[in-house]
């Protein structure tokens, strides 16, 4: 009987508390499940946010193994203050983050202003007067590049959204001019680890190493450094190109800065003032050369497209005598690659020309009336003559006649056949034979006399080559000369716009590789095109790597440079401009890589079956928009629609 009350007693004291526990529960809401897509997330009273939550779609949800501080330490992954509530309650970042959330457009609007007032930025950077690099470029400059890479290193969603709204204003920010600023003293301004750097000491262990980079990799440029834009031998340094030129990757072709990956090799660097210095971050040696040089890039080169075998590989900037052998030895073996100082030069020169002769009311057929002069033998000199040459014969000419509109120069002065075995014969099959008129190694100003040439190239990193009186000379002897400086950097251009307006007023076309600023001539405003590489490489590169066909043919390329002229507007010629505007970079580079994915089909070259679909689609009703829809869905966008869910 005993037992019998307190048990009586027992349960009647558990059910006093447990009433007075649900009396005080009763004031929070009960534990419930929101259902979103195939992720559900629980959380009860004590997971109350301080705002409220608001149900999303996460059928398009980003993965990761990362949490909390993790996650805010990732500039792939992190938004700042722009996660919503539900994802920093399922992230791990509720009390990491300021209570306020911020929209994308709220925290350009910061940035931005951080990015053009020097008062809002605290960053201050000085420019080197007697520095060649520096020529074209400010000490404000270098406090932007400093803001866009402080952004980039914490939310890269932002810092592309910024680059893609603002091109014009931010291309020669991240890249040309004040990218070669950065690359000469990259081990100074190094600040977090970005890319690969893979040495001659990592021999034999390339493969190994591309392992340590996680990711699925779309595209890679890959560098020596042995020629950094005009400035020389830079050795690890090189490195900042190969991320610059990624940089612009994302921004006009829409890789996604996850699938894309800078690497130096360094090889060593024969520039005695970097061996020098304390800071240096590269192997102290002198270059390797020959074939020890060859089987390093082999072996790398083998363990790349093993590990990403749908990647494209970009070389930049390599030294002219490995450039053209490095290219050959690997453009027909199976790896999508190309060298655009050869290749992305030499079609964003000639769609320049084409351009140019649309300014002058003419169409591409009225290239074979020009008389072009090229100076420079280099990669650049050589792609760029072996281009016209083949867009010559393309509207009629033979390959003789072809060559008789062309005008080479070396250091030497004019190159013809009589140099004999004195010159690479990769110069020789290019250059004309000797007249009476102009002879071998005739100087510039000499030819331009005699030939009268109405096209005037420079891919030769010498800084007012073009003198006043070439200029004049020039001027004289055409209606609308053509002038096309395209050295990179701003220090190297062979003349500027406003040497070029001074003596020719309203009547010349002017583009060049660096950006230079509009010139008034008398009540008009006479624009300066530039001459970039950025027109061609991010489409070329994007329909290669949609195409799957393991190849970047010649055809692919004239393609690529037969498109970027049709994007012209009526107001673009009717200003001077050669090339579109930069503010739709992402319209030219969709249309670019669209034209040589039609060249690829063309060729046989691909093996894409859902790219091989759109392109029956579009050959059904006449257009190209399938192809042009399959594109843009393959084209990354930065904004924040992507929810983060944790795997």
């Amino acid at each position: 009987f005993s037992s019998l009350i307190g048990s009586f007693f027992w349960f009647w004291s558990m059910s006093a508390l447990l009433s007075r526990g649900r009396s005080v529960l009763g004031r929070f809401p009960r534990p419930e499940r929101i259902v979103s897509g195939a992720t559900e997330l629980k959380r009860g009273f004590a997971d109350e946010p301080s705002s409220e939550f608001v149900r999303c779609d996460l059928s398009n949800s980003v993965e990761t193994k990362l949490r909390g501080m993790g996650v805010l330490h990732d500039p792939c992954l992190n938004k700042g203050t722009g996660h919503s509530m539900n994802e920093r309650e399922r992230m791990g970042l509720r009390g990491l983050l300021p209570p306020k959330i911020s929209s994308l457009e709220e925290q350009i609007e910061r940035n931005m202003e951080r990015f053009r007032d020097p008062n809002k930025s605290n960053i201050k950077m000085t420019v080197g007067s007697k520095d060649p690099s520096t020529t074209g470029i400010s000490d404000d400059d270098l406090r932007k590049w400093s803001v866009l890479t402080d952004l980039q290193d914490r939310n890269e969603t932002l810092f592309y959204r910024l680059l893609i709204d603002n091109f014009p204003e931010m291309a020669p920010i991240v890249y040309t001019p004040t990218v070669g600023y950065v690359c000469r003293y990259y081990h100074k301004l190094y600040r977090r680890p970005r890319g690969m750097f893979l040495s001659a000491l990592d021999r034999g262990h390339l493969r190994a190493m591309l392992h340590n980079w996680e990711e699925d990799v779309h595209a890679i440029v890959v560098t020596d450094g042995s020629r950094i834009l005009g400035l020389g031998d830079l050795g690890a340094n090189g490195l900042g190109i190969s991320i610059g030129k990624l940089d612009l990757y994302v921004a006009a072709a829409g890789f996604s800065p996850r699938a894309v990956l800078p690497i130096v090799l360094d090889v060593g660097t024969n520039n005695e003032k970097l061996l020098a210095s304390k800071s240096y971050m590269g192997v102290r040696q002198k270059r390797i050369v020959g074939d020890e040089y060859y089987s390093l890039v082999d072996e790398f080169v083998n363990a790349a497209s093993t590990r990403w075998p749908k990647a494209v590989i970009q070389f930049e900037d390599f030294s002219s005598d490995h450039a053209r052998i490095l290219l050959d030895r690997y453009r027909f073996s199976g790896i999508t690659t190309f060298n655009d100082d050869i290749q992305g030069t030499q079609a964003a020169a000639t769609a320049g020309l084409l351009g140019a002769l649309r300014v002058k009311g003419q169409d591409a057929s009225a290239i074979v009336q020009e008389r072009i002069v090229v100076c420079g033998c280099g990669s650049a000199g050589l792609g760029v003559s072996n281009m016209l040459v083949k867009m010559l014969v393309r509207h009629g000419l033979s390959v003789e006649e072809a060559k008789s509109r062309l005008y080479m120069f070396d250091m030497e002065g004019l190159v013809t056949t009589a140099r004999g075995d004195s010159v690479d014969v990769t110069i020789l099959e290019l250059a004309r034979s000797e007249e009476a008129t102009v002879r071998d190694k005739d100087d510039l100003l000499t030819v331009v006399k005699a030939a009268k040439p109405s096209v005037l190239i420079g891919l030769t990193g010498t800084g007012g080559l073009f003198t006043e009186e070439v200029i004049q000379a020039m001027n004289e002897c055409n209606d609308r000369p053509i002038f096309m400086p395209m050295s990179n950097p701003t220090s190297r251009l062979e003349c500027t716009h406003e040497d070029v307006r001074r003596i020719c007023g309203q009547r010349a076309i002017y583009m060049s590789g660096s950006p230079q600023q509009d010139v008034v001539v008398g009540s008009k405003v006479m624009c300066a095109s530039q001459a970039n590489n950025i027109y061609i490489f991010p489409g070329l590169a994007l329909g290669a790597f949609l195409s799957e066909g393991g190849v970047v043919t010649d055809s692919m390329v004239i393609a690529a440079t037969e498109s970027l002229p049709e994007m012209l507007e009526p107001e673009d010629s009717a200003m001077g401009r050669c090339y579109p505007k930069l503010d739709r970079i992402r319209d030219v580079s969709c249309h670019v890589a669209c034209a040589v994915i039609k060249q690829a089909h063309a060729d046989g070259n691909v093996v894409n079956p859902l790219l091989m679909r759109a392109i029956h689609r579009s050959a059904q009703v006449g257009d190209d928009m399938a192809i042009t829809a399959y594109i843009q869905s393959h084209m990354w966008s930065p904004n924040y629609d992507s929810p983060l869910v944790h795997e």
